[in-house]
């Protein structure tokens, strides 16, 4: 048979599309063509599958008019994945296989000139979008590169192969009633159950700061965004690396989602299999690697921080742009890049906890050291945030440095573990309430579950007049108001549980 089809995927953002891989061979000047909008790493293959094919001991078609077609025509291909069906399809093009078993698998993998198969990006998006998966239907069966079939596998109910080598590959689908060879190079893998949370740093680590540990304790409950705001050496980076052990376990969906999002960007590895991520760029990281892009695009630190924690410090030193660029995300959840030719989106769930001196000299306030900035100084470093996107974050808590006798006598803090039991019993009672954490409360979801008495009401209302705010700023400072009282195990929002929350929106000093 001169026409083998062979199935794929192609990664679109989170999207893993179908594609046909249409392989014909015909009589007339020996070529290899390869049609189908690909990028120059896709034509790449065609050198990797003639080499792989002739070293493996198969018999490449050299002399024959070879086209190879990745249909749908429009939808963007790239890097190495399209690898594995090629060249099965040329094989079965040309007999060497057959063409009737490779129905039912979907292949991907890169291949080596010698023929071992390599890793791809995106395994886990591939096996999340196959169909079927959902309606519990019969659904096609993956054939990965090790290192790739691992993390696809973890997504229940998916049957996934994984090969070493073409050749593991090319002996399950040799023509006619021909037994396998039983080589080891093929293996059907079975679900991994989700592996012990890697620890997190304990908390108990921390001496002192209580203003600054009870506002993770309440970010980490309602899924609040966090300031902090110190002199150098006050606890600030020690305080966020242990955010993400306060945070309740992974659900499989949570996890499966999280997974996905790091395979796409080539970083996922089983022993991170629902462990929350924490992503913490560089100052000098630009809005595109925050966000996400290129072509074709790929995911920013924001997503690849999806149900876990971005940590920035240094705030102020980040660039204007790619501050601003955090503002949608914060409120949506999700990111959209638009380019010319394609459109992708992104999941952007995450939890930001940031960090900042409040002056460039880093003392203003400080009891220990005098600041030596001037009021100017001041006034332009704190500018750097612009109002808009201090209005997003929740909680601002200053972080205060303690004297040096006070921080050798101060007793270990509470653990991450005894915290996490009342982070996790105040999300519970959040979902069983409304469905979603208190953070995620919009419209008439935060009247119906931040109902406050006239005296509440009363104290809000002035301190909202006095401080300037803005409708989004009484929203957030009512949703933690919400978070404190599950916390407190409250039903309704009491006076205190507005007072403490109103505390947590100001942090930054003026100049002197």
């Amino acid at each position: 048979m001169s026409l083998s089809l062979v199935q794929s995927r192609a990664l679109l953002g989170m999207q893993a599309h179908p594609v046909c891989v249409e392989v014909h061979l015909a009589n007339g000047l020996p070529s290899f063509t390869l049609v189908g909008l690909a990028e120059t790493e896709v034509k790449e293959a065609r050198e990797r599958v003639r080499s792989a094919i002739q070293n493996t001991g198969l018999e490449f078609p050299g002399n024959k008019r070879i086209t190879v077609n990745l249909a749908p025509a429009d939808l963007p291909k790239d890097s190495g994945r399209f690898d594995l069906p090629i060249a099965l399809g040329i094989l079965a093009a040309s007999g060497q296989i057959d063409t009737a078993k490779l129905a039912g698998y979907e292949f991907a993998g890169e291949l080596s000139l010698g023929g071992e198969l390599r890793p791809i990006r995106g395994a886990l998006a591939m096996s999340l979008a196959l169909p079927g998966r959902d309606a519990g239907q019969p659904q096609p069966r993956l054939v990965l590169p090790g290192g790739s079939a691992e993390e696809a596998a973890l997504v229940p109910d998916a049957e996934v192969y994984r090969a070493h080598h073409l050749l593991d590959v090319v002996r399950q689908f040799l023509p006619g009633d021909v037994v396998p060879e039983d080589t080891g190079g093929w293996v059907r893998l079975q679900p991994s159950a989700p592996q012990d949370a890697t620890p997190y740093p304990d908390l108990s680590d921390v001496k002192g700061q209580a203003a600054a540990r009870r506002a993770l304790e309440i970010a980490a409950a309602g899924g609040h965004s966090l300031l902090m705001v110190g002199a150098p050496g006050s606890g600030k980076s020690m305080l966020a690396q242990r955010f993400a052990g306060l945070l309740p376990a992974m659900s499989t969906a949570e996890a499966l989602e999280s997974a996905a999002v790091a395979s796409l960007g080539g970083r996922f590895t089983l022993d991170s299999w629902a462990v929350r991520p924490t992503a913490a760029p560089h100052h000098t990281a630009s809005a595109v690697a925050l966000v996400g892009g290129g072509s074709p695009p790929r995911p920013g630190e924001i997503s690849l921080a999806h149900h876990g924690v971005l940590f920035l410090d240094e705030l102020p030193e980040f660039p204007r742009a790619a501050l601003e660029a955090l503002r949608e995300p914060l409120e949506s959840g999700t990111i959209t890049i638009s380019r010319a030719a394609q459109r992708a989106e992104f999941p952007a769930r995450f939890q930001l906890i940031a960090a900042m001196n409040p002056c460039p000299c880093g003392y203003l306030g400080s009891s220990l050291r005098a600041c030596r900035c001037s009021p100017d100084q001041v006034s332009r470093y704190q500018g750097k945030l612009s109002g808009p996107l201090l209005d997003r974050i929740d909680l601002h808590v200053e972080v205060g440095a303690l004297a040096a006798e006070e921080l050798l006598g101060a007793a270990p803090g509470e653990s991450t573990a005894s915290i996490r039991q009342r982070v996790v019993a105040a999300r519970e009672r959040a979902t069983a309430r409304q469905g979603s954490s208190n953070q995620a409360l919009q419209g008439k979801a935060i009247d119906a579950q931040c109902q406050l008495d006239d005296a509440a009401t009363k104290f809000l209302n002035t301190a909202a007049a006095r401080l300037g705010w803005s409708g989004r700023s009484i929203h957030r400072c009512l949703k933690v108001a919400r978070t404190i009282a599950d916390l407190a195990g409250a039903q309704a929002v009491q006076l205190t549980h507005v007072a403490e929350a109103v505390q947590y929106r100001r942090a930054l000093k003026s100049a002197h």
